[in-house]
């Protein structure tokens, strides 16, 4: 009888050890991000969560369409729990009622943010991570910009490309050249003026890196670029600057978010935390991956010219409101076609 109770007691240990390790294995955390810097995440972000919760996370790439349409697709059962993306996709999940709520109580580091990064939308479904401003990188030996109207003066004609409307940086330009011209009646004048230079533009470049290419091959001596490509135009042989116009700097920021309902909201805040982090927050700015949206971080002046960092920056940066490129961009990119792309 004793020997059965023995081996009765061993089977019941066996079976509770066989039971947390599947426990401990199950506990996965599945988040979808950009495609880039990929390698330095894992080193300064997932390899440490990983080893502080005890977990797996699971990481999905791929464009923004594609990402956000899998979260679309399994609504009902989500199959990621947490993904960043541009302010403007945000919004427009959340109007299709497929992200949850941010509870800002459950970060940590929330009140370490900067005050636009805490609710970019308005709407409690997001909080920002990282920022980037957007600006003119131009041949300092060949011209000097002043200001966003520069790009379609007669001095620059030839030898400017402007961003495709449909890429991130498309309706930043909008914005700043309208205030360089003037234009209070939304964009549609600034892309008609745009579409009487159209002559006068090198091209409407879709990837920076296509900008960067025509710009060592000295086919465009100025063109507007996010911040977060300055690397690529500050390591080169030519001498680019990074421009200061008078009405300023554009910028955005990508954010955190949610998926409803999707039964791993613990480890998910335990992650966004995480990555909200000073201690983060400095690594993936030192790598130069990202700009902080934590003001408590501090990097050497020699990584702060690569990155959209300090509050003097962040605090002027001009942001386009995520609701004006969602409700206006069809009609812009119609009007576009019809008098630009001719």
């Amino acid at each position: 009888m004793k020997t059965t109770l023995s081996r009765l007691a061993l089977g019941c240990a066996a079976a509770a050890l066989t039971t947390t390790a599947v426990q401990a294995q199950d506990k996965t955390l599945t988040i979808s991000v950009y495609s880039f810097a990929q390698d330095e995440y894992k080193e300064a972000l997932y390899d440490p969560f990983e080893e502080i919760c005890g977990c797996d996370v699971i990481v999905e790439t791929g464009n923004s369409v594609e990402r956000m349409a899998k979260i679309e697709a399994n609504a009902a059962s989500p199959v990621i729990d947490m993904a960043v993306i541009s302010t403007q996709d945000a919004l427009a999940l959340a109007r299709k009622d497929l992200l949850a709520p941010i509870d800002s109580t459950r970060l940590s580091n929330f009140d370490k943010l900067y005050d636009s990064a805490k609710d970019p939308n308005g709407d409690g479904m997001a909080v920002g991570y990282t920022y980037y401003a957007s600006s003119i990188v131009y041949r300092s030996d060949l011209v000097e910009i002043e200001s966003w109207g520069d790009l379609l003066s007669d001095e620059l004609a030839g030898e400017v490309a402007l961003p495709n409307i449909t890429g991130t940086q498309g309706p930043l330009t909008l914005m700043m050249l309208a205030e360089a011209l003037g234009e209070t009646g939304g964009y549609g004048p600034v892309i008609s003026t745009i579409g009487e230079h159209s002559d006068d533009i090198v091209t409407f470049y879709s990837r920076s890196s296509e900008l960067v290419q025509l710009m060592n091959q000295q086919e465009v001596i100025a063109a507007p670029v996010g911040k977060f490509a300055w690397g690529s135009f500050k390591e080169a042989a030519l001498p680019f600057a990074w421009a200061n116009p008078k009405e300023g700097q554009a910028g955005g920021m990508n954010v955190m978010i949610m998926t409803k309902d999707n039964g791993n909201e613990e480890l998910a805040y335990q992650f966004m935390d995480y990555w909200l982090s000073t201690e983060v927050q400095t690594k993936v700015a030192e790598m130069q991956v990202d700009s902080p949206a934590n003001k408590e971080v501090v990097v050497s002046d020699e990584i702060a010219e690569n990155l959209t960092y300090g509050a003097d920056v962040i605090d002027n940066l001009n942001i386009m409101p995520a609701a004006d490129v969602l409700d206006q961009r069809e009609a812009w990119v119609e009007q576009w076609n019809t008098e630009v792309i001719q």
